[in-house]
């Protein structure tokens, strides 16, 4: 043989540090945990948007028995059927002006475990048009200017509710 075939094997270097091996697993290490941190964020919008659901279904629940509940009064001020699924009668709705409700406590008053519920004060017979202290209660017998405090309390899920919505509006015939 001549020497330059000789020449041609590689040769095995003498020394080796293993450089390689170690910013391979330093890499694989970083990997793994940027992977963590991505699992945990994915959860938590998991949980957050868990949450968003369950109180807008609360919030549209409650729209629904505040919508039931005017068809409700509308019928009873009218003198018609009530609608199924009605929540009030008309000995349900108060017609007290100055009974000290306050909404926010008896939303917070409610319990979970009896949704719906609402609360309807008729509050158009608390005066009326250019009402002063000396007529102020009296009755206004005005059917068609009928006017009601509807106050309505519901959850997301009423056989396991994990949000709940209170709604106080003002609903004019």
């Amino acid at each position: 043989m001549s020497r330059s075939s000789f020449s041609r094997i590689p040769r095995v270097p003498q020394k080796q540090r293993g450089a390689v091996l170690y910013v391979a697993l330093i890499m694989l290490l970083l990997l793994a945990l940027l992977g963590v941190a991505g699992m945990q964020v994915a959860g938590m919008q998991e949980k957050m948007a868990a949450n968003y659901r369950a109180a807008n279904r609360a919030f549209q629940n409650t729209e629904g028995v505040v919508r039931n509940t005017e068809t409700a009064a509308e019928a009873i001020t009218d003198r018609t059927a009530l609608p199924n699924g009605s929540l009030i009668t008309a000995t349900s709705i108060t017609d007290v002006c100055e009974d000290g409700f306050d909404p926010v406590a008896w939303g917070r008053s409610q319990s979970s475990s009896a949704v719906p519920a609402v609360r309807v004060r008729r509050i158009d017979k608390c005066g009326g048009p250019g009402a002063n202290a000396l007529d102020m209660g009296r009755p206004v017998n005005d059917e068609s200017s009928a006017s009601f405090q509807i106050t309505a309390y519901s959850a997301d899920d009423p056989a396991n509710p994990t949000s709940s919505s209170v709604i106080d509006t003002i609903f004019k015939l």
